[in-house]
């Protein structure tokens, strides 16, 4: 009775029959900067397979995020018996960059400003993925003050886009002119501002 249901030509597994089978998925990891991801687009990429190197063109969504998997379609193991292709699952993973750290879809960048910019305010530019920005910096800026650009960091097709975050960094002249040095020396003299006293209360407020 088996051998009625499972041999011969009209059984599956049975000699003259042709077995096909869809192929196995793969994943490869690409590494992408971040403006890469901000902007999206067709990138052509390089992968090393077993046949050797193999290149693709690839759309790149606007707004992936590191570990985000992008599917391509047929891309993957040959089928068997002329079953269908798997499909090729690409990892993305951010490469470091000089200036902004992501987490998320949040960005965080340097800003670098003068003493006079941070003690006044000012509005001074930024850069960030998706090109110069101005950013506000409020008068009686620290270095390490956060200033929040809400919707600047990388987008979301699907949601709210990340924010961009610029950390006030006041930079100072490494070989200030004479002008500048006796600026700095008028300003000591009539200045009564204590930092090291100012950081003390700031710490003791928060204890």
């Amino acid at each position: 009775m088996l051998a009625g249901l499972f041999g011969g030509r009209a059984g599956g597994f049975g000699p003259g029959r042709r077995v096909s089978a869809p192929g196995a998925d793969s994943e490869a990891e690409i590494e992408l900067p971040v403006e890469d991801t901000y902007a999206g687009g067709l990138r052509r990429i390089a992968l090393q397979t077993g046949a050797g190197l193999h290149h693709l063109d690839v759309t790149i969504p606007a707004g992936v995020v590191d570990g985000q998997r992008i599917r391509l379609a047929g891309q993957g193991a040959s089928g068997l018996g002329g079953g269908p292709r798997g499909d090729l699952y690409l990892i993305v993973r951010l490469t470091p960059h000089p200036r902004y750290r992501v987490n998320g879809r949040d960005i965080a960048v340097e800003l670098p400003v003068a003493p006079w910019e941070a003690a006044l305010g000012a509005n001074v530019p930024v850069d960030a993925p998706g090109g110069r920005l101005q950013v506000q910096v409020p008068a009686g800026s620290s270095s390490g003050r956060r200033l929040r650009l809400r919707g600047r960091g990388l987008p979301n097709p699907r949601g709210i886009a990340g924010d961009l975050y610029a950390e006030v960094k006041i930079v100072i002249p490494a070989q200030p002119t004479p002008d500048e040095r006796a600026l700095w020396q008028r300003l000591a003299q009539a200045s009564a501002f204590d930092p090291r006293a100012a950081r003390a209360g700031a710490e003791g407020g928060r204890s």
